[in-house]
């Protein structure tokens, strides 16, 4: 086996040239053509697996990969073929071998191609070896294709810290972005026609014999890989796309929250404050948006003045447009850009302030326990909260619900069932409270909205403002009513020891 230890990035095409120095090493060029092979169900898939068989100057050369999940680093299997179709006997020593077996030979067919020409140089690092791979062509699936234009380093020998020294100067030299979906990713998205639009939450799979710290790892790199999903939404102003980058911080920020006492606190401190920027800059155009669409857009139809409610609309309109340039903008910017190669590099090398002598199994329930049973104890006091204090709880129990999808598959099935209640008992704690906190804000959003109104329209976006005001405080007993209710109720549900 070999194991690879690479980071991707994507590059405009006309930069692609730029990466490559002159007298840095001699340069390689190769055109590669790629067959990515699975069932229809794309069994090889679901199990963390792609199979390849590359056409190299009319050699075949096969090659099983495993799903990086958790690393920079993952596992990988090559032996040569007398053909293009796979031979599943040369799999005995890759961890395919298992699912090799019966029909699956007969079931194997194409799922999409890469035609790819590559140029590849050699650097030294200080005292590491690093290969820059360009690559451009493109992927085709079907009737479906996209093109590629895209760098790789390679670390061959020497220290990670390298690595990530030579793709901070690779970013700031071309403005490449770090890019974490491999070529099978985003040829089985094209396959399947899912790619290129907004990308939620992945499911997270841990083994339950995994230090924290590793643990903690895998998670991180979902919740990145979130985030890295929706840049391209984002840049293009849709709205979903916001919401899920945001969704994204959120997992990650919650994460850090979760495992603080196992990760250094001064590299840490460095990303969270970077993480927060990120998420302030989001902020706006998905809370306007919210805003407008739940608060603003109903009021025609309520009785409300068409005057008033057109020129309320038109404001937040305006300022919707501005917020969701400001987050096009930010995503496209030098310091997101760097912040990935940051929060990739603590990722990786950050290590434990204690020793690891427990199992993510034991500190996933010890957790949980512990998160339930405050969160329980500060509900019991709902009414007698500072909108502050409720706003400081809503996020306590958010943090609980991302530590259940964090951990669930660290249960057994019998468990499964229980998890899945608590879970919506958190979302609808969730969400009452996350209401009554948007209630918050609408208010001040409305009086400033009726304060800076042009004359001519001050007395008719006035009324609106006070309208909506009204709807929303009406609506607030009964949100603080369901979430004290389901607050309650928490201390009845027990998650079993994990397996």
């Amino acid at each position: 086996m070999n194991a690879e230890t690479e980071l991707k990035f994507l590059v405009a095409p006309q930069k692609l040239s730029s990466i490559l120095h002159n007298g840095a090493g001699r340069r390689r060029d190769q055109t590669l053509v790629s067959t990515y092979f699975d069932t229809g169900k794309h069994k090889l898939r679901r199990h963390g697996f792609t199979l390849r068989v590359r056409n190299v100057d009319g050699h075949y050369v096969q090659t099983v990969k495993a799903a990086r999940s958790g690393s920079l680093t993952r596992g990988e299997w090559e032996n040569e073929i007398a053909g293009a179709r796979p031979d599943l006997a040369k799999t005995k020593d890759t961890p395919l071998k298992d699912l090799a077996t019966g029909k699956l030979p007969h079931k194997l067919k194409p799922a999409f191609q890469t035609n790819v020409h590559r140029t590849t140089q050699a650097r030294r690092v200080r005292k590491s070896r690093i290969e820059l791979a360009v690559d451009r062509g493109r992927i085709a699936a079907g009737r479906r294709s996209r093109p590629i234009a895209e760098l790789e380093l390679e670390l061959k020998s020497g220290q990670t810290a390298d690595l990530f020294r030579l793709a901070r100067t690779v970013e700031r030299k071309t403005d490449a972005e770090l890019d974490l979906r491999s070529k099978a990713e985003r040829g089985f998205q094209l396959a399947t026609g899912s790619g290129g639009g907004v990308q939620h939450a992945e499911p997270v799979q841990l083994k339950s014999g995994l230090s924290p710290q590793d643990a903690f790892r895998v998670i991180a790199h979902s919740t990145l890989r979130h985030i890295t999903g929706n840049a391209d939404p984002v840049r293009g102003m849709d709205s979903e796309g916001v919401h899920q980058m945001r969704v994204g911080l959120r997992r990650l920020r919650a994460a850090i929250s979760l495992f603080d006492d196992i990760l250094p606190r001064a590299s840490t401190a460095r990303v969270k404050t970077e993480l927060k920027w990120l998420t302030g800059e989001l902020a706006p155009a998905r809370e306007i948006d919210v805003f407008l669409k739940e608060s603003i857009q109903p009021i025609a139809a309520q009785g409300v003045p068409r005057r008033g409610a057109r020129a309320i609309r038109k404001k937040f309109s305006g300022q919707r447009a501005a917020a969701f340039r400001r987050a096009r903008d930010v995503a496209a910017s030098a310091r997101y850009r760097r912040l990935l190669i940051d929060v990739m590099e603590w990722i990786e090398s950050g290590g434990s302030r204690t020793d690891q002598d427990r199992t993510i199994a034991t500190y996933a329930a010890a957790l949980l326990d512990r998160r339930i049973r405050k969160a329980r104890k500060q509900g019991k006091h709902l009414n007698d909260l500072t909108p502050q204090q409720r706003h400081k709880l809503r996020i306590r129990i958010k943090k609980i619900r991302y530590a259940v999808d964090f951990f669930k598959s660290l249960y057994a099935n019998r468990d499964q069932q229980v998890l899945a209640d608590l879970s919506g008992r958190l979302k609808q704690i969730q969400s009452a409270l996350g209401s009554l906190n948007d209630f918050m804000a609408h208010r001040e959003l409305a009086t400033d909205a009726a304060l800076a109104a042009p004359p001519a329209n001050r007395r008719a976006q006035a009324f609106a403002a006070g309208f909506i005001v009204g709807q929303e405080r009406e609506a607030a007993d009964g949100l603080m009513k369901d979430a004290a209710k389901e607050l309650h109720r928490l201390h009845r549900l027990r998650v079993g020891p994990a397996d």
